[in-house]
């Protein structure tokens, strides 16, 4: 039975109550997650890479409580970008014994300004952030009981966690005993245009093969850094997969000549740590305006709206541009090469879980990532597709939870 209203118990926000972060950072106000460690932070301070780990996609906080109002202290940073309407604000997801049951935001916040025609050109970004200050997400009469709470951190905005209020005494849960899938991509995987944190495509599969999610999907950042690799090589995950290439194409970063060394090194770092772990390459998922198109890619605006253009040539790949049909069948071919000594590694193409019939029902509204509804039903397909029956991650418990799944590639290399 929860506590008189008249009790508030205040709680700091702790790693044991985190799950989906890599590190905290302590702050004048509290903690900030980070979805990368301070080492790999330091190695290139991208500002793209830097505003992207930041955001706490996945991160949730978890705990057992039998309280009936629970209360989130927060300091939000909002983006508004020069030119564009601005943002809605981040949704807060709660979930109760693992069921979505309320969301919220906190409309308060410090505010980072950023002009996007520099910060897509790769120069230095006009980001001036305005202080604000924490404001409070209040979740009130939850059900009476004992119970698990889940609060989803917004998946596209930075917050620092000054504490959590409540009429009954909070619990921390944050280490599970469900196995951990760890998972990289770029804005797609990060969840951008989905419309809230458990809404995202890696959430929304974690959540149907009972799996512990850790996202280190980065928006704009996908790059084969190796400090990437070298963080994804120390962590213990259970699963792992890796989305690659359409930031590659996106940034114009590479050539087809670096690109393939580039991975194998990626993946060779990876198997330092997790030898005999299931790894699963995922290729870019459909994506018209660069499938035969290299990049880069640029942001027109056009009334208040954003979209995306291939701004390479068709041509450009005679001298070795990349498209995403370059891409394909390089991240198959290489697989397919490590698979003669890796029995645990496998191929998806990404056009399993998101392909041209998904577009004409489905179009990317800015012609590079895919709406609410289409993360949705990539999270189904992956679930499916990985932790299914036939899947590279079926086990005994996660094949259970995704009953009569099949593996939807055809052309993939698990045999």
């Amino acid at each position: 039975m929860a506590h008189p209203c008249s009790q508030r118990f205040s709680t700091p926000v702790t790693a044991a109550m985190l799950r989906g972060c890599i590190e905290l950072e302590t702050t004048a106000y509290g903690v900030q997650p980070h979805r990368l460690p301070a080492w790999a932070r330091a190695q290139w301070a991208d500002p793209q890479l830097s505003m992207a780990e930041a955001q706490p996609s996945g991160v949730r906080i978890c705990f057992r409580t039998e309280a009936t109002v629970v209360e989130l202290e927060a300091l939000p940073t909002k983006r508004v970008y020069a030119g564009l309407p601005p943002r809605p604000d981040g949704t807060y997801d709660l979930v109760i014994d693992g069921k979505l049951a309320r969301q919220g935001a906190i409309p308060t916040g410090s505010i980072m300004r950023i002009d996007p025609a520099k910060w897509s050109t790769g120069a230095a970004p006009q980001a001036d952030v305005e202080q604000g200050r924490p404001g409070l997400l209040r979740f009130a009469d939850l059900p009476e009981g004992r119970k698990e709470v889940e609060i989803w951190l917004p998946h596209d905005e930075a917050v620092q966690l000054v504490g959590l209020h409540a009429n009954a005494p909070l619990e921390a849960s944050g280490t599970g005993r469900r196995r951990v899938w760890l998972h990289h991509g770029s804005s797609i995987s990060h969840g951008s245009s989905a419309s809230h944190p458990t809404g995202t495509w890696p959430a929304v599969a974690a959540r149907l093969a009972g799996v512990d999610l850790l996202n280190l999907g980065f928006g704009g950042s996908a790059l084969l850094d190796p400090f990437v690799a070298r963080t994804i090589r120390d962590r213990q995950a259970d699963f792992i997969s890796l989305k690659l290439g359409i930031n590659v194409v996106n940034t114009d970063l590479m050539r087809l000549r670096g690109f393939g060394p580039a991975v194998h090194g990626f993946l060779d770092t990876i198997r330092e740590g997790n030898e005999t772990t299931p790894l699963i390459v995922v290729s870019p998922v459909l994506c018209p305006i660069h499938e035969h198109t290299p990049g880069p890619t640029a942001a027109d605006f056009a009334d208040g709206k954003l979209i995306f253009r291939a701004a390479g040539r068709a041509d450009d790949t005679a001298s070795g541009k990349l498209t995403l049909e370059m891409i394909r069948a390089t991240l198959e071919k290489i697989v397919a090469q490590r698979r003669i000594s890796d029995p645990y590694i496998h191929y998806l193409d990404g056009r399993a879980l998101y392909g041209d019939e998904d577009h004409a029902r489905l179009p990317l509204p800015d012609r590079l990532h895919p709406d609410g509804e289409a993360h949705v039903l990539m999270g189904e397909r992956f679930a499916d597709a990985a932790f299914g029956r036939d899947g590279a991650f079926a086990g005994d418990d996660t094949a259970a939870a995704v009953p009569g799944a099949k593996t939807l590639d055809s052309r993939s290399t698990r045999r």
